[in-house]
């Protein structure tokens, strides 16, 4: 496999998985928000990442969004399952389910809380792409693996045959650059932004796209790209900083949270534009009523709200 196996791009948002007050997941809230998110023209969607809370799911609730999610979106834009998880085996039995349920390939970072050397994580994912059938993404996240893959190891890893893509989540945005430079023609590299530079990017260097978190602004964020695509960069550029704005308000540079928890902050944009957010699931909390002003106002000032 390579780049060409797969027709990922344009923005591919990591969505949220909405569970109910008491924890439980919520069915009938998975299978309208995947509607909403199809109906508002996302290009893709990552299920079960780190948007989707997926350290909390148990296996037979996995099975169940997967299966939701597939049924909803009714094969019509692809589907990417989070597949993480502290071993190659579980990795593999992830990517199975997500195979049965016609996903389109699989999202994985490495091992999260042990911080690996470069050599255990290409080990790592050499074993996994091993033991997997479907096109797989690799996902660098170093907040949660306390690692910033380096390009050397990222290079490495693109040589994998099911390697098609990478997601570069790293706050580093010269080493993202290094990484999409040396590796564009290769893999799919995810993470150019939504300004004037990630437009340079997409208008001259064939830039992939974005797999953004949430999608919780709606067509907006795909809009970005379709109009990058027609050559109408000002209306594109109007749109991106929309994304921006929100990015600004409620990330750090490095993509952490400046308050509450990342999935709390993408559900309750959803639940203040009266779609289907539900609640976080411990240890992840609701967030304060001063921190939910602060993304109401957010909205307010995009007119979302």
């Amino acid at each position: 496999m390579n780049r060409d196996a797969v027709e990922w791009r344009g923005y591919i948002p990591a969505v949220t998985t909405p569970f109910d007050k008491d924890g439980n997941l919520d069915n009938a809230k998975l299978c309208e928000l995947t509607e909403w998110l199809v109906a508002e023209g996302m290009h893709g969607l990552v299920v079960a990442g780190t948007t989707g809370e997926w350290c909390t799911l148990r296996g037979d609730e996995r099975v169940l969004l997967l299966k939701a999610v597939s049924e909803a979106a009714q094969g019509a834009i692809p589907l990417i399952a989070g597949c993480s998880a502290f071993t190659a085996e579980e990795v593999a039995a992830n990517a199975e389910l997500a195979a049965q349920y016609g996903f389109s390939g699989v999202l994985v970072t490495p091992p999260p809380y042990i911080t690996l050397s470069e050599r255990e994580i290409f080990s790592f994912y050499a074993e996994v792409n091993a033991l997997i059938a479907l096109p797989m993404c690799v996902y660098n996240w170093p907040p949660g693996t306390n690692y910033d893959m380096p390009l050397s190891l990222l290079k490495a890893l693109a040589e994998l045959d099911k390697v098609v893509a990478i997601k570069n989540s790293t706050g580093n945005f010269k080493h993202f650059l290094d990484v999409f430079f040396a590796l564009k023609n290769e893999v799919r590299v995810f993470g150019a932004p939504m300004n004037d530079i990630g437009a340079s990017l997409v208008i001259h260097h064939d830039a992939d796209g974005l797999m953004g978190a949430g999608g919780v602004l709606g067509k907006d964020q795909p809009d970005f790209f379709n109009l990058l695509w027609r050559g109408e960069l000002e209306d594109a550029l109007r749109l991106g900083a929309k994304d921006r704005r929100i990015m600004t308000d409620w990330f750090n540079a490095d993509y952490t949270a400046k308050f509450g928890s990342a999935p709390a902050i993408f559900k309750e944009a959803l639940n203040i534009q009266g779609l289907p957010g539900g609640y976080p699931r411990k240890p992840v909390l609701p967030l304060e009523q001063e921190d939910r002003e602060i993304i109401r106002q957010s909205l307010i000032d995009l007119g979302k709200c």
